[in-house]
């Protein structure tokens, strides 16, 4: 079952990566896009007509077309970038069954919940990331242009995971063998899986609102074919706010208890628990900043993906460079 789960892995990144290359496709070669519109304008030319300084433009072919009342619009062009683009979330899906293959066999293999390594971490919080934006993309199609973004980030991820973070199947340590062990972490993959996703359309809200503003340099150039910015910074702040709660319940109720039941002190000042700490007081500015008429938008923004930054210093930088109580077998927990 382990040589299983790696080999669903494998194919879980390859799944997810064709499905980012069905959005990019889409993004690129839509009707929408630029490449789109100008493959699908008709070529016209000027041709001058009666006396001086009048010109008429006809078609380039140099036909005069027939009065108003008897044109005929023509059908619209087909769009095959939304053909692209409805293929992607399909090979989503596809993906994310090879990727909860990938976690329920590594759960078979080790007799246990699967997360209790950084690798088998990261396998989680992308599996439940992978779920929101297919619940997402489900209730609001609309935004389907962010699955390029969403894929990648699930690709680099896995990526990271696969090659920095790989841990054989292997017994749990005794310092995790607690049932605050399920309550504690399930808590933290949900809600790290949510800020996962949260993070995508407040990265584009700030390329968009730029872009609206007149920007076209990049990264802002690819703000021409997100959804409005009304709508991304909206989808930002539902998941945030959706996300907060579980966050807080697990990293600063069930943690610290958990702490309690194991070390017997409720806070230690270990690295894990200190930015996890970081990231709870960005994360709750953001939504203070957000409910507050006088901050911009962009302003709060901003400030949720330094929480975002946080998260990834806590599952990263702490695991890899800091020593202290969470550093057990590679356990890699928020």
């Amino acid at each position: 079952m382990a040589e299983l789960s790696d080999q669903l892995m494998a194919f879980t990144v390859l799944a997810y990566l064709a499905a980012m290359v069905c959005y990019a496709a889409e993004y690129a070669f839509g009707n929408r896009s630029h490449i789109g519109r100008a493959a699908t304008r008709p070529a016209r030319q000027l041709v001058g007509v009666g006396g001086p300084g009048e010109v008429e433009v006809l078609p380039a072919d140099g036909v005069v077309p027939p009065p108003a009342d008897d044109v005929v619009p023509p059908a619209p062009p087909r769009d095959r970038g939304a053909l692209l683009g409805l293929i992607g979330v399909g090979l989503t899906w596809v993906a994310f069954a090879l990727h909860l293959g990938t976690v329920v066999t590594r759960g078979v293999a080790a007799h246990r919940m699967p997360w209790g390594n950084m690798y088998e971490f990261i396998l989680a919080v992308t599996l439940v990331g992978a779920a929101v934006w297919l619940g997402v993309i489900t209730r609001k199609p609309a935004v389907r242009h962010l699955g390029l973004f969403t894929a990648l980030a699930l690709v680099v991820l896995l990526g990271a995971a696969g090659l920095i973070a790989y841990t054989p199947v292997s017994p749990l340590v005794p310092a995790l063998n607690s049932y605050w062990y399920i309550v504690h972490v399930s808590t933290i993959i949900v809600a790290s899986g949510i800020l996962l996703i949260g993070a995508v359309p407040a990265a584009m809200f700030l390329v968009r609102a730029g872009y609206d503003r007149g920007r076209r340099t990049f990264p802002y150039t690819l703000g021409a074919k997100v959804p409005p910015a009304e709508t991304l910074e909206r989808l930002t702040f539902r998941l945030h706010a959706f996300a907060f709660p579980l966050f807080t319940f697990g990293a600063l109720i069930a943690g610290p208890l958990w702490a309690e039941a194991s070390w017997g002190r409720y806070w230690a000042w270990d690295p894990k628990e200190v930015w996890a700490f970081i990231s709870w007081v960005v994360y709750a500015a953001y939504l203070h900043a957000r409910a507050t008429p006088s901050v911009k938008r962009t302003t709060a923004t901003w400030i949720a993906l330094l929480g975002f930054l946080t998260m990834l210093m806590n599952l990263f930088g702490v695991n890899l460079f800091f020593e202290g109580l969470h550093s057990y077998a590679n356990a890699g927990g928020m």
